[in-house]
């Protein structure tokens, strides 16, 4: 019992440690395109190369089973080291924009025995209560994706040398504790042998594959609205002729979403995970079809609107990642909660490009509504039987 009193702490702490090298990246991109000398036409390349970095990575751990045949923790620690190499990478005096897309491409390949791993340590530890578990861990992983723009809202990117020294130090530091003082949880059953066929195996389970399509419905609208809320902002600025900081609000509307993680964490305590993710998947649907009427109210009810919409989309996630957990075997939860995530990053990316082209087609209030698209699929697939 006393474990499990520092032992998610010590994972939140160092999740949010490691994954920083993920998402401060996004802080220092424009210093990365000067340095290079090849301007704004590389921003969009260096983000995806993270993202891409990261799909295959997972897909590679979930087919070669890496979080189940090793000890997760030192999986962790391990790729916390290779991620925080690759950022160090960048303090080259001299850097190509080669070197630029391949030190991005490999911090997020090695994020992948982060995240996902992190998530599987958790699993073993907490067989009872592990949506509140993953609300926290997730949390973290949320906070952090919202920290780079509080760094540009508050002028604290100004060196990017200095972020990039500070979140590989976190990166290793958070590997140290999780290698130290994280041992296999004792719910953990470790896999024997290399099933290369064992992530298609787990879609043949009802229950899995309900709860992944829930994910994948849930992914197609998550980093898409995170993507594109900049954009809103400075939408409702011009509407109503405001100049509100676009990268502090942008701030608010994704860290309010590492609160309602734990707080729907907290709900799957007494209501079940299920319950909690099917509710959040409802609400961030319907505010993708009534996202039109949001830029028509005050700025301040938008703001209000796109809060709750911030918490709705993002606080079913970790629910979502406790009924992959759940519902696959003991011996295969990180190879499920990898494959999982490796297929929702991949659906992200088509969904955040599919945005991206309608900017140039409809006017911007109008691109919400195709995120509606995932929440349907999501809640169909939830409620077409009984999950149990």
């Amino acid at each position: 019992m006393t474990r499990k009193v520092y032992i998610l702490p010590l994972l939140i702490v160092s999740q949010f440690a490691c994954t920083s090298l993920w998402f401060a990246g996004n802080a220092i991109v424009d210093d990365l395109a000067l340095k290079t000398g090849l301007g704004d036409s590389i921003i969009g390349y260096v983000l995806s190369s993270v993202q891409l970095g990261f799909i295959l990575g997972t897909l590679v751990f979930a087919l070669l089973m890496i979080a189940d045949r090793f000890s997760p923790s030192k999986v962790f620690a391990i790729c916390a080291l290779c991620a925080a190499l690759c950022n160090f990478s960048l303090l080259a005096d001299t850097i190509t924009k080669w070197h630029i897309l391949g030190a991005r491409f490999g911090t997020g390949f090695f994020l992948a025995g982060i995240y996902p791993v992190g998530m599987k340590i958790a699993s073993d530890y907490y067989k009872d209560g592990l949506g509140k578990a993953l609300g926290y861990l997730v949390g973290a992983l949320v906070l952090g994706t919202a920290f780079p723009f509080l760094i540009s809202g508050l002028g604290w990117g100004s060196n990017y040398q200095t972020i990039v020294q500070a979140t590989s130090i976190l990166a290793i530091l958070g590997g140290l504790l999780v290698l130290l003082l994280v041992p296999n949880g004792p719910f953990r059953k470790q896999s024997s042998k290399l099933e290369l066929k064992a992530g298609i195996q787990l879609f043949k389970n009802p229950i899995f594959s309900k709860a992944a399509l829930g994910y994948f419905g849930h992914m197609w609208e998550l980093y898409a609205f995170w993507a594109f809320t900049p954009l809103a902002i400075k939408t409702i600025n011009s509407i109503q002729n405001i100049n509100y900081s676009v990268p502090l609000l942008t701030f608010i509307v994704i860290a309010l979403g590492a609160f309602s993680c734990a707080l729907g964490g907290y709900f799957s305590k007494k209501y079940g995970s299920y319950k909690v993710a099917v509710i959040s998947l409802f609400i961030s649907g319907v505010f993708c079809f009534i996202s039109p009427l949001l830029f028509q109210l005050p700025a301040v009810f938008f703001f209000i609107g796109w809060c709750v919409w911030g918490m709705a989309v993002t606080a079913d996630s970790p629910q979502f990642s406790s009924l992959v957990a759940q519902a696959a075997p003991a011996e295969l939860k990180g190879t499920a909660l990898t494959i999982v995530n490796s297929i929702g990053f991949a659906i992200s990316i088509i969904s955040i490009q599919l945005l991206a082209a309608l900017t140039t087609k409809i006017n911007t209030p109008l691109i919400f509504l195709f995120l509606g698209v995932g929440p349907l699929i999501g809640l169909f697939a939830l409620l077409k039987k009984k999950y149990n």
